[in-house]
């Protein structure tokens, strides 16, 4: 067996019903949301989303990174998005420790990670509003493109809107 295995049967039952072949690679409700990598969170089913609806970016923590703005313009340009979700999360990894613990948690296994910034978040509120305030300022995004802000409450599965 190998670490993949299931993963690999898995798939040959998905395949084996698989209808959404029709779909473009375009977002089909013209959204973007930029959301965490924490698996509690459903970026589709949260809004009642299918396939296809929406672009879903998911870094640690919901951040908007120079990868995210440089993705958003990809998919503003050729895809479709013309609005876009920020959407980080309660009880985050993210918010529970620094960028310095997480260096010496990795050079306890011998890693250096001095060279990464993996944009922890003290207060998510302060970083949701400057990742908003980043999109809304990029000079390569339509100025007038409408931005948003929302935690997920993974306890609930709730969102609470934030406004800038």
């Amino acid at each position: 067996m190998t670490a993949f295995d299931d993963l690999l049967a898995a798939n040959e039952e998905f395949s084996a019903t698989f209808t959404d072949a029709e779909l473009t690679g375009r977002a089909a409700q013209g959204l973007a949301i930029v959301t965490c990598m924490d698996s509690r969170i459903d970026p589709l089913g949260v809004f009642g989303l299918k396939p296809g609806d929406a672009k879903i970016l998911r870094n640690a923590g919901a951040r908007v990174t120079d990868d995210v703005l440089r993705t958003l313009v990809l998919a503003v340009t050729l895809l479709n998005v013309s609005r876009v979700l920020v959407m980080p999360h309660t009880d985050c990894g993210m918010a529970k420790v620094t960028d310095d613990d997480v260096h010496r948690l990795a050079a306890e296994r011998g890693v250096d990670t001095r060279s990464l910034e993996f944009h922890t978040v003290p207060d998510q509120d302060a970083a949701l509003r400057h990742d908003l305030v980043r999109i809304r300022t990029s000079p390569f995004l339509p100025q007038d493109m409408p931005v948003g802000g929302a935690i997920y409450d993974v306890r609930t599965g709730k969102i609470l809107p934030v406004e800038l």
